[in-house]
């Protein structure tokens, strides 16, 4: 495993929340008003899934928050995530931390804080990591 200088915590948080700031209160406006409804909208949480989904695969890992933060997230062999990986770090992980309400995530969390190689569930999960690295 090729891990090298990997996001940590607190500015993986930073991209996380910049994203919301960035892409989220807008997609949520839009969806307002395009459906009316403000809370559940299933078009917001379609348009998020899709946004955390594919973004990374086509723009080398990154996200809007965390090209700002100056991340972005990699194979563990520092090859370009796919479709498939991210299908596993989104919906699978998403899965797993709904059923187990939320303990997973804050897990996860932790093990981001702790880790020395800064991977959580969501990584292990993948077989990604997050990386200071720029794109090759």
């Amino acid at each position: 495993m090729m891990v090298q200088n990997p996001g940590g915590f607190w500015r993986r948080l930073l991209g996380l929340l910049l994203d919301a700031i960035v892409v989220g209160v807008p997609l949520g406006i839009l969806s307002y008003i395009l459906t009316g409804e403000s809370e559940g909208n299933t078009l917001t949480n379609l348009l998020s899934f899709l946004y955390y989904l594919i973004l990374p695969v086509v723009w080398m890992g990154y996200t809007v928050g965390k090209r700002i933060v100056g991340v972005r997230i990699v194979k563990v062999d520092g090859g370009k995530v796919g479709i498939g990986t991210m299908l596993l770090r989104t919906f699978v992980t998403g899965l797993v931390y709904a059923v187990t309400l939320g303990i997973a995530l804050i897990v996860s969390a932790f093990m981001v804080g702790l880790r020395e190689d800064k991977r959580g569930i969501h990584d292990l999960i993948a077989g990604t990591y997050v990386t200071t690295d720029r794109p090759q």
